[in-house]
C-alpha cells in the first residue's frame, strides 16, 4: 500500500510539473502590444520595458512584440480599446483619453483643472478611485494591471503667448478624439479640430492648425518648435494616466504563475514610466523647460489667478461631464485630491 502511495505521489508531482509546460506549449509564439508612441518617448519606452520584463520573468514563455503608432488599428487611437476586447490586440498601454469614448468614466481624468499637481494624479491612481476605475475596466472586458503616465497636457501655438481665455479666441487647435476636449476648447473660445497625432504634425507645420495640447515629453520628443510651436503655456488643465491591460481571453490562457509574472512586470514598467514621464518636469527639476526655451520657445507660466480664469470659463464643461462620468466617482476623486 505504501509503495502504491509513493508511486501515486510521484505521478502527481510529475503531472504538476508538466502541466505548466504543456500549457506554455499552447501559448502564441508572439503577443501583440499596442502603444501610441514609439520607444523614443516615455510611453513607448514603457511598452518596450514591459515586453522585456515579461520575457525575463516568464523565462521566455511569453514573447511580446510592440506595435507603436496605432498600427494595429489603422492609426485610429479611439479604436484601440474595442480592438483589445475583440482580440485584435493582445496587450496595450493605453491612454485614458483614447479609451474614454468606450468607457465614459475614463473622462474623469480629462475634466478641466481637476488635478492641480502630480500629488493629485497619484491620489487618484494609487488610491480608491484608481481601484474603482480598474473594476470598471474589468467589467468592460479587459484585465487592467498597472498605471503609467503620459503627463500633464500643456498648450502650444504659433500665433502668440496665451495667458487668458481671450488669447485663445479664434485660434485653431488640434485636440484628441474625445468629445470632452471639443467642449473644453469651445468653451475657452478656441476652434478645436480632432485629428490623430500623425496627422497633426504636418497640419501644424503648414499652419493649417495653429496649436495643440500635449505633455512636455511629447512636445520635446516631436520637436514641436520645428512645427511652428513657438509659444508654450503651462496650464496643466488635464493629465493623461496610462493603463497596462491584457485581453481577457489571452489572460485566461496563461498559467496563474505567468499571469502574476506579467502583472509584476506591468507594475515595474509602470513605475519606471512615471519616473521617466516626470523627469526634468516635476518639482524643482526644470531641465526639460530649459531645453525648450533654448530652442527659442516662449514659455508662459500662469499665475494662480490666471488659472482660475481658465477654470471659471471651463466650469460648465466640468459640470456637464461630471454628470456623464458619474457624480459619485467625481466626488470621490475630488475628495481624494483634497486629502492629498
Amino acid at each position: 500500500m505504501t509503495r502504491l502511495f509513493r508511486i501515486a505521489a510521484a505521478l502527481l508531482i510529475a503531472f504538476i510539473a508538466v502541466v505548466p509546460l504543456a500549457l506554455a506549449q499552447n501559448y502564441k509564439p508572439e503577443y501583440k502590444l499596442s502603444t501610441v508612441l514609439p520607444p523614443s518617448y516615455p510611453w513607448g519606452k514603457a511598452g518596450e520595458r514591459w515586453a522585456e520584463l515579461v520575457k525575463e520573468k516568464t523565462q521566455g514563455r511569453i514573447n511580446i512584440k510592440m506595435y507603436p503608432g496605432m498600427s494595429l488599428v489603422g492609426g485610429d487611437q479611439t479604436k484601440e480599446f474595442s480592438a483589445i476586447r475583440q482580440g485584435i490586440i493582445d496587450l496595450a498601454i493605453g491612454s485614458t483619453i483614447n479609451w474614454s469614448p468606450q468607457v465614459k468614466q475614463l473622462n474623469l481624468f480629462s475634466l478641466p483643472f481637476l488635478m492641480p499637481d502630480y500629488k493629485a494624479i497619484d491620489a487618484l491612481t494609487k488610491g480608491a478611485v484608481g481601484k474603482q476605475v480598474f473594476q470598471i475596466l474589468d467589467k468592460a472586458g479587459v484585465v487592467p494591471l498597472a498605471w503609467g503616465e503620459n503627463g500633464f497636457r500643456e498648450l502650444s501655438n504659433s500665433k502668440g503667448a496665451i495667458a487668458t481665455p481671450a488669447d485663445m479666441k479664434g485660434k485653431k487647435f488640434r485636440v484628441v478624439g474625445s468629445p470632452i476636449f471639443i467642449d473644453t476648447f469651445t468653451a475657452l473660445g478656441a476652434n478645436p479640430t480632432q485629428m490623430s497625432f500623425a496627422d497633426a504634425q504636418p497640419a501644424l507645420s503648414t499652419g493649417a492648425v495653429d496649436g495643440q495640447e500635449n505633455p512636455l515629453s511629447v512636445f520635446t520628443g516631436a520637436k514641436m518648435w520645428t512645427l511652428n510651436q513657438k509659444f508654450l503655456t503651462l496650464w496643466g488643465y488635464t493629465a493623461d494616466p496610462l493603463i497596462f491591460v491584457v485581453n481577457r481571453e489571452v489572460w485566461a490562457s496563461w498559467t496563474p504563475a505567468d499571469r502574476e509574472a506579467v502583472r509584476q512586470a506591468a507594475v515595474q514598467a509602470g513605475a519606471e514610466n512615471v519616473l521617466a514621464a516626470r523627469k526634468g518636469i516635476a518639482g524643482s527639476d526644470n531641465e526639460v523647460l530649459k531645453q525648450i526655451e533654448a530652442q527659442g520657445v516662449t514659455v508662459t507660466h500662469l499665475t494662480p489667478a490666471q488659472i482660475k480664469a481658465f477654470q471659471a470659463a471651463a466650469k460648465p464643461v466640468y459640470d456637464k461631464w461630471a454628470g456623464q462620468i458619474g457624480r459619485d466617482l467625481v466626488k470621490a476623486a475630488e475628495a481624494s485630491i483634497a486629502k492629498r
